[in-house]
Formats: C-alpha cells, structure tokens, sequence
C-alpha cells in the first residue's frame, strides 16, 4: 500500500513459504481505488512473489522481490524496479537463475537506499533443498541501479548461508537487523549501515523452519525494538539481544506483520 495515497495497493502472487504443497501466482496487480478494481502489471513468469515495497512519497516507483519458479531456473526473478506506477519494470537486482529475492526493505529515512535477500532454493515433491552460493544479502545506495554484497562482511556467518530476512529501524537507519538461516545463524544487528555485523540472538525459537519463516520488523519509532515472527510472535525492547516477550496471536504461523509508522504501539481501534 503507497503511504502517500492508501487507494494504491500492489498485490504479488505465489508463495515463498515452500512447503510440499505450494500454488504459484501470475505476477503482480494494482488498484488505484481501494480495491474495487483491479490491473495487471505483468510479471506472470515470477510466480513466487515475496515482497512488494512501494516508495514512501512517490507511489509510482515500486519495487518488486521474486523469488521465481519454485520447482526450476528461471531468469524471471530477483528484484524489479517501476519509475511509473508498474506500467513497466527492469530488473535491477539478480544473482542467477537458481536464486531469487525473499526479502526488500526501503530506508524510509532515505528512499535510495535499500535491502535486499536472495536464496537460492527449489522444491521438488519430495524434497526441498536451499542455501547454496547464491544466498546472499545485499545493499543499495542508489534506489537499486547497483547493489553491493553485504554476505561476507565482518560478523556475518560462514556459508552455507540459507533464507535471510532483513529490516531496517527508522528510528535509526544505521541499524539493521537479518535474522540468517545458517548454521551458526541467528539475529544479527549492523549498527553502521551494514558494513559489520555482530550476532546478538541465537534462539532457535526465531529461525525454527527458517523456510517457512525467517521475517523480522524494526519498530518504526523505537531503535530498541524488534519483532521476530515464527511460530510464535517474539518481542525485542534491547536491540534484539533478548526475545522473551510472546505476543499471544488468535493462532500460530506467523509470516506478516505492519506497524502504524506514526504510533507503533497501536494494537486495534
């Protein structure tokens, strides 16, 4: 949904949660009234969209996170960019046809600069096999016309590096957290932008079924707080470094979650 406007929403289809049984989308749509109508942008050969971030004062430049074709390569995948409400897109962030995006956050302090995930998976039937060389994080400087890899940079986890969902804290946009899949994974915060990174958490209770997952969301008024989302719903107030606040949910699985950007601690009204 575009800030600036609430009557633009974007949808993506397709699941990035790859479980056995999954249904592949046809690419993104757009309304421009609330949801009473809706456009095709295209995008069909994607089929697993992850994320969908629209810039926060000009709701005519959206980026689009694919993960592709969840059973094989495809080149329809990693992060797609519109400079005109999704009428066209150019892909301004791609690994390789195996790796695709399952993460993007914007700086909504800085709208150039932004956060980007690729894994590199696929499911069979049978079995799901993820994490190879093409998982990587990534940052952009530039609103996504280049991007440099933040994987190996000091504090991070040696490979395999698996799904990695990241966020950035508003609050204070040199600090970001990932939550990383790999086996000496965990949450890690970078308070410099991304350029190093400590581990502050190592739960498994927040990279449980890393797959099915692996999603965390700054506070967007508070740099101390955090949210991790699995199976159940986690609450950080120092950084990350703690999780022991559960936030009780109607039912488990969590995978989505928004924060009123003005009054983070609005529950319901």
């Amino acid at each position: 949904m575009a800030e600036t406007n609430p009557d633009i929403v974007y949808i993506g289809g397709g699941e990035t949660q790859l479980r056995g049984s999954i249904t592949q989308g046809e690419g993104v749509y757009k309304s421009i009234d609330g949801g009473k109508n809706w456009r095709d942008l295209g995008l069909k050969e994607t089929q697993a969209i992850s994320r969908i971030r629209v810039h926060p004062t000009n709701p005519d430049i959206v980026y689009v996170a694919a993960l592709g074709h969840p059973y094989g390569e495809n080149e329809q995948r990693g992060v797609f960019r519109s400079v005109d409400g999704g009428n066209h897109w150019q892909k301004v962030l791609y690994v390789s046809d195996r790796a695709g995006a399952a993460d993007l956050i914007i700086d909504r302090t800085n709208p150039k600069i932004l956060y980007a995930s690729t894994w590199q998976v696929y499911r069979k039937a049978w079995k799901m096999w993820g994490g190879g060389p093409d998982s990587k994080l990534f940052k952009s400087l530039d609103g996504g016309d280049t991007w440099i890899e933040l994987t190996k940079n000091p504090g991070m986890p040696e490979g395999p590096i698996g799904k990695i969902g990241v966020t950035v804290s508003p609050a204070d946009p040199n600090r970001i957290w990932a939550v990383v899949e790999a086996n000496e994974g965990g949450i890690f915060r970078s308070d410099d932008g991304g350029w190093t990174w400590q581990r502050v958490n190592s739960d498994r209770k927040l990279r449980q079924r890393a797959f099915y997952y692996s999603r965390i969301y700054a506070d967007p008024l508070d740099r101390e707080t955090v949210y991790g989302l699995n199976v159940q719903f986690w609450k950080s107030t120092d950084g990350g470094v703690t999780f022991d606040e559960e936030i009780t949910v109607p039912h488990g699985d969590n995978h989505d979650l928004w924060i009123d950007p003005n009054r983070s601690t609005r529950t319901h009204d």
